[in-house]
């Protein structure tokens, strides 16, 4: 988007903020979320800086770059300002390059040194999450010229139920207290006299955001320290931020195992054109797979021609083994994202899953033969002379098809990650494809065996 000013020459600040009078935050960010874009940008220019700080850090609110691009330069530098670096930084992302470059150096020096370096970390790390508001204090402080520190800035930090305790020149990271350690120690008593006793745990800026959330939620932290390879304090990562964080990834990994590519807006601010390109690249090329499905039953038509009752069943057990497959990937990218299992652990899921597909497809076959024996002998329908070969053959290739399903399902999220891709891009309409093909050639080759002399 191009700099652009948007706004009204003159609008009435008391009328335009009037309808947000009685709205808490959570109230006012969804009525700015139903405004067009100059109205949501003239309301936020009219509401008081702190009321407006408050608005825009909250993540619920959408176009909040663009928001920020409509405003007067000297207002958006203001609200950048004051807000949580983090959260200004996102915002900044959001910007164009000419607006960033308007805009970054109208901002006070101490939040331009901190947006440019959270900015120059690649996304999805720790350092890109990251806010350098937090409370640090020197090793030799005591008890109470911490808790006083605390009263003059807690407005302006993140957060301070946890308290950094840095050496004085180096500015490493001692060691850690939590404000409920702190207020139980005697004002005279040394800060470390009141530091947990367990090492630091702590992340480098680089650390992917999914470890970072495992390492929080293994030791129910509230924020986790970052720490440069000297151990010299750079920031934190509260559990708010990581959340929010993982929300929008486990969004995008949504789209992706739907099939399409993955939404960078809200569902009803994407325009048509997009969703279109979005979602039509993976479709055309889901659709030239399922031609590879035409192309198999091509080969098979003598077969088809001669037992036209084989052709009955088809959906049923193609769709069996996309099922079969569909399961299997979902298991796998979530234990994954988890880290419950490494790339090391791909023969122990396939050891796994070989036979768990059979004994599932021996399930389902058990099924088919009994459906097919009722509908033989209620009259629902006649398959013939050979319509218990039939039913073999029917269980036999479901069996074959849901193990090989459960197997290739469970592979392929380990063959992308192997190769640097994200496992999430094993989608389900992609896993039925590959079954989809794989499933023809097993199903006839198993009826070739079993019917071959009778019907075929």
């Amino acid at each position: 988007m191009n700099q652009k000013q948007i706004l009204r020459p003159v609008a009435d600040a008391a009328t335009l903020s009037a309808p947000l009078a009685d709205f808490n935050t959570a109230d006012a960010v969804e009525y700015l979320n139903t405004l067009a874009l100059p109205p949501a940008a003239e309301t936020l220019a009219a509401l008081p800086l702190p009321r407006a700080v408050k608005l825009l850090e909250a993540p619920e609110l959408q176009r909040a770059g663009e928001l920020v691009a409509a405003l007067p330069p000297a207002r958006a530098a203001a609200l950048l300002g004051l807000m949580a670096d983090d959260r200004a930084t996102d915002i900044v992302h959001e910007l164009e390059d000419d607006e960033r470059e308007r805009l970054i150096p109208l901002l006070a020096p101490e939040a331009r040194q901190s947006i440019q370096l959270l900015l120059s970390y690649p996304p999805n790390t720790a350092g890109a999450l990251m806010t350098t508001e937090f409370v640090g204090v020197p090793a030799y402080w005591t008890v109470g010229q911490t808790l006083q520190h605390i009263r003059e800035v807690e407005r302006t930090r993140e957060t301070v139920y946890a308290i950094y305790v840095l050496e004085p020149r180096s500015n490493q990271l001692q060691q850690v207290v939590t404000m409920r350690r702190l207020i139980t120690g005697h004002a005279d008593d040394g800060i470390l006299s009141v530091a947990q006793v367990n090492p630091p745990v702590s992340v480098d800026p680089l650390m992917d955001q999914e470890e970072v959330a495992q390492l929080i939620r293994r030791h129910d932290l509230l924020a986790i320290p970052v720490v440069d390879a000297q151990q010299r304090m750079l920031g934190i990562v509260t559990v708010d931020d990581i959340l929010d964080a993982l929300i929008h990834e486990s969004t995008e990994d949504a789209h992706k195992f739907g099939g399409m590519e993955a939404l960078d807006k809200p569902y009803m601010q994407i325009g048509m054109f997009e969703m279109i390109r979005k979602r039509g690249g993976w479709l055309s090329v889901l659709f030239l797979g399922e031609m590879l499905t035409a192309s198999a039953m091509q080969h098979y038509e003598d077969e088809l021609a001669r037992a036209v009752v084989l052709t009955l069943f088809i959906p049923l057990i193609m769709s069996s083994g996309g099922n079969s497959g569909s399961q299997a990937t979902s298991l796998l990218i979530r234990s994954l994202a988890l880290q419950e299992l490494r790339l090391r652990d791909w023969w122990k899921v396939a050891l796994r899953e070989l036979p768990t597909g059979m004994v599932l497809g021996c399930l389902l076959g058990v099924l088919a033969i009994i459906r097919i024996t009722v509908w033989q002998l209620g009259g629902l329908h006649d398959y013939g002379d050979h319509w218990k070969l039939l039913a073999l053959t029917i269980a036999a290739a479901l069996v074959g098809i849901v193990t090989f399903g459960s197997l290739s399902g469970s592979m392929l999220p380990f063959i992308l990650k192997r190769l640097g891709f994200d496992p999430a891009s094993a989608s389900a309409p992609f896993v039925a494809t590959l079954v989809d093909v794989t499933g023809l050639v097993i199903y006839f080759s198993i009826a070739a065996v079993i019917l071959g002399g009778t019907l075929l």
